[in-house]
């Protein structure tokens, strides 16, 4: 029987609206689903650090994961400061983090990298792997994401070095030696909730902009390729 490895899920959202909270799962449940259809079995622990809430030490989980969320790495957010020490925590000790989206963002600006307000980007992108991972096995020139974002990251400090881009997103993914990866895609995300939060969303889109998330909708996601290569980032075996 394959040993669990203990996961960390720092949950940086909380949906509480009817259309989106009360009809799907929360961002962890997501991750969780998404890594439950392998052979790798985790035990999960929750942290909602929205609500302040994370690790008092590094070491009481094998690895991390933080979610995506609707809210700004540009806001005043009250825990933000309590993440980034975290995420300088995990790098100093070389502990695995992985960020996604909002993750990506925060693990980059904890970093000492930029992140600033851009166009949206929404709907499945065409992600292109620009360079090589130990750990992304099977090994592809691109992957289908899920995107949904306004903000990206659009600089890098020190030793983070991207390994992914796209048309829409300059850096879509980068890593730090062979404990920091990061994705600004939603490997989590299904069709029915990608449809969902964009219904949600579309008062504040133009109709050219939703027009064009619609028409990328028609892709078939690759979502579970990019679980492969977290699980093995994870030093599991999907």
């Amino acid at each position: 029987m394959m040993g669990r490895l203990k996961l960390g899920l720092l949950q940086v959202n909380h949906d509480r609206s009817v259309e989106v909270g009360d009809a799907f799962p929360d961002d962890s449940h997501r991750f969780r689903d998404l890594f439950d259809a392998q052979d790798q079995r985790f035990s999960y622990r929750v942290y909602m650090t929205i609500g302040g809430e994370v690790p008092r030490d590094v070491d009481e989980q094998d690895a991390y994961l933080i979610t995506g969320s609707p809210l700004s790495v540009l806001d005043d957010l009250a825990f933000l400061p309590a993440l980034y020490e975290f995420i300088r925590a995990c790098d100093a000790a070389q502990k695995p983090l992985l960020g996604a989206c909002f993750g990506h963002q925060a693990i980059a600006v904890a970093l000492g990298g930029t992140v600033t307000r851009q166009h949206w980007n929404i709907g499945i992108d065409h992600v292109r792997m620009d360079g090589a991972l130990p750990w992304m096995q099977p090994a592809v020139p691109a992957l289908d994401l899920y995107q949904f974002h306004h903000d990206a990251v659009t600089a890098l400090a020190g030793e983070c070095v991207p390994y992914a881009s796209s048309d829409a997103c300059a850096i879509a993914g980068f890593s730090k030696g062979h404990h920091i990866f990061t994705t600004q895609a939603h490997p989590e995300f299904t069709d029915p909730f990608m449809r969902c939060v964009l219904d949600a969303t579309r008062p504040h889109l133009s109709a050219a902009e939703v027009a064009q998330a619609e028409a990328t909708l028609s892709r078939t996601a690759q979502g579970h390729v990019f679980a492969d290569w977290a699980t093995r980032f994870f030093g599991g075996a999907p």
